[in-house]
């Protein structure tokens, strides 16, 4: 008997578009946070008249590890506080760096998922919170520049993007600029984000079970091309990436020549038969692009596109 076939990646319930004077909420649920960093991109945001609120943990630094900001129950307290605030109508994230697999078990997601959507932003690390919202809350998030980060600060194209993207979704429906590595086109919900965070949040209870019907967004930093060798495998020998419909690639800074990580991604990729799109412009590259997940889109690998269906945000 051949065995059921697992849950295609279904659209998210997306949250609400911004609005000048909303209040937004910053945490800090990976690593420690520079103030003057934080305080570039706080500037940022308030010159698009939002209202930066600052969660009680955001500047503190672990007693022991110092690559954590703060204690897991402290990070984990202020995103879910941040989120269960009525007045606030947004949670962005300050940086990534390592920590959220350690507190994101310690959230309510009763009480997240009672609250109702919110916009929820950020990269890298924050990879393992955009699953868990999709899996345990079955919200869309934003993978885009976090306020502590150069990106959101320094980058015009990331600040424009960004900025349409929350306030007026509807004109940045189309993310351009990328290239074909595989052919064709696909159409898929969106999900996804930085590549090892993804393959170490197999078998825990934020898994998504299956990439079927879905568009993979992938990107990393730092990684020299065997270990992203590794992890793509592990993703194809788990039976993740059976039955998924197109895969997105950003970019994959300091992961040595590209060409050699080119090499490997057509090598893992290219036997799925699915669409592959490669350096659309988004993870930790310079001026990085937002990219919705959990929205039905559209790729188009030959003119390196991708299209959301549906504006990001209602």
């Amino acid at each position: 008997m051949t065995p059921p076939q697992p849950p295609p990646v279904r659209p998210l319930t997306r949250p609400r578009r911004l609005a000048a004077g909303d209040r937004v909420a910053v945490v800090a649920p990976c690593g420690p946070v520079a103030e003057c960093r934080l305080q570039a991109g706080l500037d940022v945001l308030r010159g698009w008249d939002l209202e930066p609120v600052l969660t009680p943990h955001l500047l503190d630094e672990h007693p022991e590890f110092g690559y954590l900001a703060g204690t897991d129950t402290d990070r984990a307290r202020d995103l879910q506080d941040a989120w269960c605030d009525p007045a606030v109508a947004a949670v962005f994230c300050a940086r990534g760096g390592y920590g959220s697999q350690r507190m994101v078990d310690l959230l309510d997601w009763d009480a997240i998922r009672a609250a109702g959507p919110k916009v929820f932003l950020g990269f890298s690390d924050v990879t393992a919170l955009h699953e868990a919202f999709a899996v345990r809350a079955g919200l869309a998030t934003l993978h885009g520049p976090m306020v502590a980060g150069t990106d959101l600060a320094k980058q015009t194209r990331s600040q424009d993007q960004l900025r349409a993207t929350l306030f007026a979704p509807e004109t940045v429906r189309t993310i351009e600029g990328g290239r074909t590595l595989v052919p064709g086109r696909a159409a898929g919900v969106t999900f996804g984000g930085c590549l090892p965070l993804l393959a170490a949040e197999l078998c825990t209870p934020h898994a998504r079970p299956s990439a079927r019907g879905g568009l993979l967004c992938l990107e990393d930093v730092g990684e020299e091309p065997y270990r992203i060798d590794r992890a793509l495998t592990h993703l194809l020998r788990s039976g993740l990436l059976d039955g998924v419909a197109g895969i997105v690639l950003g970019s994959w800074a300091e992961c040595g020549p590209y060409a050699e990580v080119r090499a490997v991604l057509l090598d893992r990729l290219g036997g799925l038969g699915v669409p592959v799109v490669e350096e659309l412009g988004f993870g930790h590259c310079e001026g990085a692009l937002t990219v919705p997940l959990g929205i039905p889109a559209v790729l188009d690998a030959d003119r390196g596109t991708l299209t959301c269906e549906v504006p990001a945000l209602r």
